[in-house]
């Protein structure tokens, strides 16, 4: 292609210019001052061009752009193409489209909380995004103590005729009934909307003029509710540091670059408080300044998100690029917004902070990176030690558990990529053997799993059940049977019969740690200080651990059981509700009488009788 003839026509405006490849893939996306400028300084001074952009302009087979009115409007479009398209020259946000919201359903009458991963422009609000579930659920489960607000979906809501239980146990004001109005169930919506901008300080104000005028009303019922809320804010706030004696809202954001990628982390402080941080990964940074990676990420990152503090404070100088953002963020908050590089002061020291915080998070993810290293190795020497096809990316294990034939119980245990996937972890209660007999209880174990996979998988292709449903569909790569070579043959007797006998099976010796196999006479003997013996060992232990663990668990009840069955007055009822208050035997013990009146079911008369079965003698 001529690129002179093409780059003639390029104007010198705002704007946006597009790259695309052979294929017309964009490529990268980019924004300038003046168009013809940016665009013509890719083709000119080749020998000192980074090698990333030496690679980029390889690549470029057109050129596309979009002229704007400024140089802010141009970043906004840049920002969005960015997102839309993510192209392999730009730094991106890893993963950024999966990142958890909260989001307020402001355009219903009754607006919602909950989670999403779809962001979309329905007149909600949005919080986030948020690197860590955790922290959202945190969030949520805090906010359901706090406010009273529905959790049901619309249909449910258009359908109810009566309130549900949150209503009941005072966690919702039961929309649903219209016994509340829009305006009163918005106050808690705009409560919720000052308490996830963590703006506490105005919070704070707000509940304490409502607790004021309900007692003024001699409300005095709405207004020790008000009281109560507002000790548990306040609560939270106690909770948060004191970072800032100015009491004013600001992002911290710092960076920490490592072998294969950046690590951004940015602080909240709102109020003078620090209410949380996030970390952030980026990826396509090489060849970059610093400052270009954290401008880069500034631009997609304020994006998305909904509240923007007065002040952000950044680890780099992003150069002429922080006038712009400071531009561009003023507009989308409707005040100024000051984008600055602090390097002296209390300031100076939050950034620091952040970013020892970026490097720290970034030295545990390159260590899961080494520990996922040898994870990899030890699955390869396990498949060439097992002869398999390749490394067994699945791995599950099964242990039965039994006392004197009591209570038998059985463990599947996955490994997946070598790490425990205890989200797959199965028990089962052995139904169709009596006796200690370890042979026939790992063969019901083996044909119950593979059967009812076979079955999901008929189901799934049927389109009668979805992924999320089936439990038993993903086969694994390899099977190992926690026993000798008698539980091994009546593993593969069942697999046979079920055609599955091609997924490669052995049994595990406890005490010698040698692998068998189904017909070979000489056991499969690992080297003793080898990773992939390590990694036997941990399934098979883990395997060990939870049908311990479950077997344990089902004694500890029917013992309970028993002994509660002695004492008058306690029915079945009562001994549901027991083992569901207190759980053991020693709960129970320690309960006092009073705890144990409030049980559901129990009276007085029994409480006592529970009471003094256990601590005879014992005066009240």
């Amino acid at each position: 292609m001529n690129w002179e003839e093409k780059l003639k026509h390029i104007p010198a405006r705002p704007g946006v210019y597009i790259y695309r490849d052979a294929g017309g893939e964009i490529i990268y996306v980019g924004k300038a001052k003046v168009l013809k400028n940016r665009v013509r300084s890719y083709f000119q001074n080749s020998a000192h061009r980074l090698p990333k952009t030496r690679s980029l302009v390889e690549r470029i087979a057109d050129i596309e752009y979009i002229v704007t009115d400024s140089e802010v409007e141009a970043l906004i479009l840049e920002c969005n193409l960015i997102k839309e398209h993510r192209p392999r020259y730009n730094v991106l946000l890893k993963d950024d489209k999966s990142y958890p919201y909260i989001k307020v359903t402001l355009g219903e009458d009754y607006p919602r909380v909950f989670t999403t991963r779809r962001p979309v422009k329905d007149g909600s609000r949005y919080f986030g995004p948020y690197t860590q579930v955790g922290a959202v659920n945190e969030t949520l489960k805090l906010l359901k103590k706090l406010f009273l607000f529905r959790t049901c979906s619309n249909r449910q809501f258009a359908s109810r005729s009566r309130p549900c239980l949150n209503f009941h146990i005072n966690r919702c004001q039961g929309p649903c009934t219209k016994n509340v109005d829009k305006e009163q169930y918005r106050e808690a919506i705009k409560e919720i909307i000052l308490f996830l901008e963590g703006r506490h300080g105005d919070l704070v104000k707000r509940l304490e003029e409502r607790m004021h005028r309900a007692a003024a009303a001699l409300d005095f019922e709405k207004a020790a509710e008000l009281r109560d809320q507002l000790q548990a804010v306040k609560k939270v706030m106690e909770r948060q540091k004191m970072v800032s004696a100015g009491l004013e809202d600001q992002d911290v954001v710092a960076m920490a670059g490592g072998l294969d990628e950046v690590c951004v982390m940015v602080f909240f402080i709102r109020g003078g408080r620090l209410i949380g941080r996030e970390h952030h990964l980026l990826k396509n940074t090489g060849g970059l300044s610093r400052g270009e990676v954290l401008a880069g990420f500034l631009k997609q990152y304020y994006a998305g998100v909904e509240f923007i503090p007065r002040s952000i404070l950044l680890s780099e100088d992003v150069g002429e690029e922080a006038e712009l953002i400071a531009c561009w963020l003023s507009q989308k908050r409707g005040s100024k917004v000051t984008v600055k590089t602090p390097k002296r002061g209390e300031k100076a020291r939050l950034v620091e902070m952040a970013a020892e915080n970026a490097l720290l998070v970034l030295k545990q993810i390159e260590l899961e990176g080494r520990n996922k290293g040898r994870l990899n190795e030890a699955a390869a020497e396990l498949a060439a030690a097992l002869g398999l096809p390749g490394p067994p990316l699945r791995m599950e294990c099964y242990d039965i558990s039994n006392i004197q034939g009591a209570e038998q119980v059985a463990s599947m245990v996955v490994f997946e990529e070598g790490k425990p996937k205890k989200s797959e972890y199965r028990r089962f209660k052995i139904r169709t053997v009596e006796g200690p007999n370890d042979f026939a209880a790992m063969q019901e174990v083996i044909h119950r799993r593979f059967s009812r996979g076979l079955e999901e998988k008929k189901l799934l292709r049927s389109g009668q059940i979805s992924t999320k449903e089936a439990k038993f569909h993903r086969f694994p790569d390899l099977v190992i049977i926690d026993g000798g070579k008698g539980q091994l043959s009546a593993a593969r007797a069942v697999m046979k019969s079920l055609g599955v006998g091609d997924i490669p099976t052995f049994g595990l010796a406890k005490k010698e740690e040698l692998l068998f196999t189904e017909h070979g006479s000489e056991p499969v003997v690992l080297p003793r200080n080898s990773q992939a013996l390590y990694l036997v060992q941990r399934l098979r232990d883990e395997a060990h651990r939870f049908a311990v663990t479950y077997h344990r668990s089902l004694r500890t009840k029917r013992n309970l059981k028993s002994l509660l069955d002695e004492i008058e007055g306690v029915g079945p009822a009562r001994k549901k509700a027991l083992l569901k208050e207190f759980k053991t035997i020693e709960g129970i013990q320690r309960a006092e009488l009073h705890q144990l009146e409030k049980v559901p079911g129990m009276n007085k008369k029994a409480a006592k009788a529970v009471y003094e079965f256990f601590r005879p003698g014992r005066e009240e």
